[in-house]
Parts: structure tokens; sequence; C-alpha cells
């Protein structure tokens, strides 16, 4: 990527799109060196879509009918396209098959609500929360075919509180996300960040180990 030119970006989303709207923001701020050419959502009633709309930018959602390889090949006929430099998943709820991740490998990327490898999958802040840990948050990692396990670039931490509940939680660890996924997705935009030998660069040098932002010392973000 050459910090000269914005990248073009597609962001996949399944719910109400926070995560769209804060990387959208980044976009239209300068603080992303990237254009949102397509926001995809994985059905047509997803309120992302309107705030995207509402944001001026295109949307779409794959049309299909049967399994889910008919799904991922809509998908990708959408993606192609808009031929985009990276792809963020923001709140995608589908799980990608190996294929279609190798074909996107290097420029895909997820927001994950939990500190990775801890808790993969569904209802993190309720495990957390069960679990008794004192801290939390959220990775940013590069997409692999295996769920979850791609190599981690950025966490947030925050503390866990003694009167959290779910809600209260997840709230906390979502302001966090929308800090730190414009971030890395500005650092693979400006060339800093790229994938190599199977992991995560940035600055010419291998990460053994994520990268962390500690939010702990507030009790809100």
């Amino acid at each position: 990527m050459s910090a000269g030119s914005p990248i073009k970006l597609a962001i996949l989303i399944s719910g109400r799109g926070s995560n769209m709207e804060a990387l959208a923001s980044a976009c239209a701020s300068g603080a992303l060196a990237a254009r949102v050419a397509v926001v995809i959502a994985d059905r047509d009633g997803a309120a992302g879509l309107d705030a995207a709309r509402a944001r001026g930018l295109e949307t779409a959602a794959p049309a299909y009918a049967g399994d889910r390889g008919a799904f991922e090949r809509a998908l990708e006929d959408l993606l192609e396209r808009y031929r985009p430099d990276a792809v963020a998943l923001a709140g995608f709820m589908r799980v990608l098959s190996a294929q279609f991740v190798a074909h996107y490998l290097g420029r895909l990327f997820n927001i994950h609500p939990s500190l990775l490898p801890k808790y993969r999958g569904l209802d993190t802040h309720r495990r957390v929360l069960a679990a008794g840990d004192a801290v939390h948050g959220a990775s940013v990692h590069f997409v692999t075919p295996e769920l979850d396990a791609g190599p981690v670039i950025l966490q947030s931490q925050v503390a866990v509180l003694p009167t959290d509940t779910e809600a209260a939680l997840a709230a906390r660890v979502l302001a966090t996300e929308h800090v730190i996924y414009p971030r890395v997705l500005g650092w693979f935009a400006d060339g800093r960040l790229a994938w190599r030998d199977q992991g995560a660069w940035l600055d010419g040098r291998r990460l053994t180990a994520p990268l962390v932002e500690d939010f702990r010392a507030a009790t809100c973000v």
C-alpha cells in the first residue's frame, strides 16, 4: 500500500454496524487513508445498511439461495465488483470457509471481543464474567481459516468491574473497538502493516506478540 493513495475498503456487517461507522468516520476525517468502497451485509434487513446509506456509502447484500457455498460465491462476486485492497469484518457473524479466506488472505481483517486466544467464538462477555477475569478487551487480527485464530495485531484492555453486567462490559469493550480497529487498518493503508511468512509484520518486524492499548485506568471509554 502507498501512503499517498487511499486504499479501497470493503466492510462486511451483520448487525447495526457500529464498527463500520467508526471505520467510515476515520476514513472521512483522513485518520485512515482509505475510502469505503462498499458496505456489504449478510442479509437485506441489517440495520447497519441504513446507517451506511445515511453516510452516502454504497451498500449491498448477496443475492443467493441455498447453502453456504452459494452465499460465499455471491459474496465473492460482489467483492470482485469493487476490487477492495482490504476487507474488514465488522460484526460479521458468518463463519467463512477456508477457500474464501485463502482468496483474501493478508487483506482480510476481523475484530473480536476478547483477548485472543482466550474466548474464541460467541458470548465472550458472559464467559469473561463467569470466569471471574479481571481484564477483558478486544483483538484485531488477520483472518485465517481457523476461527478467531489468525495473528493478533493489536488488543485493547479494559478492567472488569465488580458491578459489571454483561451489557455494561460489552459497551465498554465496544468503545475500545472503535479506537483500535481504525488504527490497525490505518497501519495497513500506510504500508506499515503487512502479511508475510504466515504472520503479521509491522514496520518491517514480525509481531511475536500483539501490541496492547491499555484502557484499564478508565471506568468508561
